[in-house]
């Protein structure tokens, strides 16, 4: 097929190259223009940008989609379908309408749960035991087109939100492919019980509340690992934790009760096994130790 891919950030990768390992030509790219980004600010494309111009293919990044001339550069490209992972942008009607054979979207969720701007986040965060991708057939609304292609994993205690984006960008890559081989792709609506909104993820969020049980400050933790990572302070230093482990330990919420870093929650506790230091690289427990002491009874402030 002659595809338009609109994708901006990692894990739109991993589809625009399995589109492309399966012979399918990809017309042009759209992505999120340039953004200032590391210590001297300058303007660095996005990682869909960067991956389509090492191969040669055109990229365009307008602000807008609105604008009918930019809806017309678009049909000018005749596309058979178009990809859309992870855009940014909203797609107007004209662009919706566009391509002969529609627009697909790769969503990281199994919908109608977690529409919305961050359903990994959102997922783990929630204390789900399930998650997975919906490959969607685009409409005007929040996510709210018929669902052509659904596969799920598994959240584990373990799971972060690093490591679920990881899978779920492998897996939505695959069941795109598969959807538009499908000559019999039937999408069917969403049904209209069980829709929840993953809201965009926000800074006032991501300091941990220890006076919660045990395991919803672990989901929390791991929600938000790596970014924008969950913190506290002690001592008027800030710390981010990129990972835990629930333990039985009790004590008052937010008292570190050994010297292995396990906070008392409102039930039960955590033990920290991964943070990171304002300034500082990411390390684990051991390591961090080495260089700020802990002592049991320290508090949080």
């Amino acid at each position: 097929m002659r595809l338009v891919f609109m994708g901006t950030p990692d894990f739109a990768v991993a589809t625009l190259k399995a589109l492309i390992e399966a012979g399918h030509h990809i017309a042009c790219v759209y992505s999120q223009p340039p953004r200032p980004a590391g210590r001297g600010m300058a303007e660095r494309p996005s990682p869909v940008h960067a991956h389509a111009v090492s191969l040669g293919i055109e990229v365009r990044t307008p602000l807008t989609l609105k604008d009918p001339a930019e809806q017309a550069r678009f049909a000018a490209l005749g596309a058979d379908a178009a990809v859309v992972v992870a855009y940014g942008l909203l797609l107007p009607k004209p662009i919706l309408e566009t391509p002969k054979g529609g627009c697909f979207n790769v969503h990281a969720s199994l919908l109608p749960r977690w529409r919305g701007a961050a359903p990994i986040q959102r997922a783990i965060m929630a204390g789900d035991s399930i998650t997975g991708v919906s490959i969607m057939r685009m409409e005007e609304g929040l996510d709210t087109g018929p669902v052509c292609h659904t596969g799920d994993i598994a959240i584990t205690p373990d799971t972060t939100a690093q490591s679920l984006h990881d899978e779920l960008a492998i897996l939505g890559a695959r069941l795109m492919v598969e959807a538009l081989a499908d000559p019999a792709l039937v999408c069917r609506p969403q049904p209209a019980d069980g829709v929840t909104y993953a809201s965009k993820i926000s800074k006032a969020e991501a300091r941990i509340n220890f006076a919660r049980p045990a395991v919803a400050v672990r989901n929390h933790i791991h929600g938000l690992a790596p970014f924008p990572g969950a913190w506290f302070e002690i001592g008027g230093t800030r710390i981010k934790v990129l990972l835990c482990e629930t333990a039985e330990t009790r004590g008052t919420p937010g008292m570190f009760c050994d010297s292995r870093l396990t906070v008392a929650c409102a039930s039960g506790a955590v033990r920290l096994l991964r943070l990171q230091r304002e300034g500082k690289a990411a390390m684990t427990a051991e390591e961090f130790l080495r260089g700020f002491s802990v002592p049991a009874g320290s508090v949080v402030d």
